[in-house]
């Protein structure tokens, strides 16, 4: 569930783009009115806004933005303004090319659905023209290369339908290929991480714990390490509880000193569309405090009023 929360009476992407601009004119800009119209309208409400915006004024809305604001505000407007398949282009296009960051790559790649990877594939490739799996071929090697570039191009399914039979044979030769031998058989947890459904590899995750009495999860961190490793039980938490998953990265860019905010923007722009009510929920759940709470206590400013207006009210 998201947690965008929209006015009741919407004015027009026209009046929208008007305010925009206003709040642009003159000395300085009104950066709260531009958070009040932007950090309270969906995705296609934003396209339509930018398109009026340059219809009305010739100039584009994301470089008026990007020239008005500064800072971590402006990373996260920035990131905020695309529909989410352009979003994760653009997010992918920098961790592997201009800023690498194979953790953040690994994440995007393994928390999104079959039908969302297809559709970051096409934009990749129509934004950049270069293909994604060539980017990640040259960012990579070994064990994570060969899981990403699997796991782009291995159709799975979305149901929720699984094979009891399939999924007690995984879940044994996950057993064999780990625990039960000296050494990992990295290509077996590579062909069943990369090719088998969410609602699969939830069952394979449960079936393991009843056969061998320790969890999946403790099998892959005790067998894999590094990127490969975050990349497997990236799936693997996403396939079982993708709430529980990213409560835990927002905690962690939160935790000790300072802040890790590019995982703070980036978690929090590209799930508050579609699962960030889950998301708080676990965050309390785990932490006894709202997620809300913690955001406030890390960030100051108009950035704080950006991030915890797209968080929508402080509840759990």
């Amino acid at each position: 569930m998201a947690t965008l929360t929209i006015p009741p009476v919407l004015s027009s992407p026209r009046d929208d783009a008007m305010h925009l601009y206003k709040a642009f004119k003159g000395f300085g800009c009104d950066t709260s009115a531009v958070i009040n119209i932007l950090a309270h309208r969906d995705s296609s409400q934003r396209a339509l806004i930018a398109n009026e915006y340059k219809a009305m004024y010739s100039e584009e809305l994301t470089k008026r933005l990007s020239s008005e604001l500064s800072g971590n505000l402006k990373k996260a407007v920035l990131l905020w303004m695309p529909d989410p398949a352009r979003r994760d282009a653009v997010i992918l296009y920098e961790a592997l090319t201009t800023d690498i960051d194979l953790k953040a790559a690994t994440e995007v790649i393994c928390s999104r659905t079959p039908s969302q990877i297809q559709h970051l594939k096409q934009l990749y490739h129509a934004l950049h023209g270069t293909y994604l799996e060539h980017a990640i071929q040259a960012q990579t090697s070994g064990d994570l290369g060969q899981l990403l570039l699997a796991y782009l191009s291995t159709p799975r399914s979305e149901g929720l339908e699984v094979d009891r039979t399939m999924v007690d044979h995984d879940a044994k030769a996950l057993y064999k290929a780990g625990e039960k031998r000296l050494g990992t058989d990295e290509k077996t947890f590579r062909i069943i991480f990369s090719g088998r459904s969410r609602a699969h590899m939830a069952a394979v995750s449960s079936a393991y714990h009843s056969m061998y009495g320790s969890t999946l999860k403790k099998a892959v961190k005790g067998e894999t390490s590094g990127n490969f490793e975050h990349a497997l039980v990236t799936i693997l938490q996403c396939a079982e509880n993708p709430g529980q998953y990213f409560a835990k990265v927002l905690h962690r860019a939160m935790k000790g000193l300072g802040t890790n905010d590019k995982t703070l923007i980036r978690v929090i722009v590209t799930r508050t569309e579609i699962d960030m009510q889950y998301i708080k929920s676990e965050y309390h759940k785990k932490h006894h405090k709202s997620l809300h709470d913690a955001v406030h206590s890390e960030t100051s400013g108009h950035y704080r009023t950006f991030l915890l207006a797209l968080l929508g009210p402080n509840q759990h």
